[in-house]
């Protein structure tokens, strides 16, 4: 990036700050000024990853509404306006991603009959063969943590909460869930075979 370019873009993070101190002191203009620069890229990112267009904008209001009741936690030192809510709005759309997946398995495991049938023949197939012994090998690493890091992490990836609702329905600090799922996990990796 050239210097005028690096100019430029260090100008807009300054007058996103000045809007984010504006929001915090409750200047909806503030608001309005914010979603105006920072909508279509944020869109773009939802978009991407939510391959639904009425889903990122949902997606987008959501996080645009959330920066308007968190704008005073913003810390200057951990990165721009942008990055700030381009990582806000990435994880939310991790959030929803998993409980799409979930409300899927949900729906298969309630209602077989609902799911689109397999073509003929293809009910033992190699493939089919391998993804259930891959997820009988998962099964059984799992069983093999310790419980507190087995239950964060069905929580997460079986249930599709965020480590903060973990912490919550569990009681415990963010922290200490963000360690148990890191640690269970690094212990998964260890247990399976690296062709899974």
């Amino acid at each position: 990036m050239d210097n005028s370019a690096q100019s430029a873009e260090e100008e807009r993070n300054r007058a996103q700050v000045q809007l984010i101190a504006a929001m915090s002191r409750g200047d909806k203009t503030a608001l309005a000024g914010l979603y105006d620069q920072l909508a279509t890229p944020l869109y773009s990112l939802a978009y991407r990853m939510l391959g639904d267009a009425g889903e990122a904008e949902d997606l987008v209001q959501d996080i645009l509404l959330q920066v308007w009741r968190t704008a005073g936690s913003y810390d200057t030192s951990r990165g721009s306006v942008f990055s700030w809510i381009a990582t806000l709005t990435r994880n939310r759309a991790i959030d929803r991603i998993r409980m799409r997946k979930r409300r899927s398995e949900l729906l298969a495991n309630a209602a077989p009959d609902l799911q689109p049938a397999a073509p003929e023949g293809d009910a033992d197939s190699a493939g089919s063969l391998w993804l259930r012994e891959k997820a009988a090998a998962v099964r059984a690493a799992l069983a093999e943590l310790a419980p507190d890091q087995q239950q964060a992490i069905e929580l997460a990836y079986f249930s599709g909460l965020t480590q903060q609702e973990i912490a919550a329905q569990l009681n415990e600090p963010l922290g200490t869930i963000k360690a148990r799922i890191r640690r269970g996990l690094l212990r998964l990796k260890d247990r399976l075979p690296s062709r899974l």
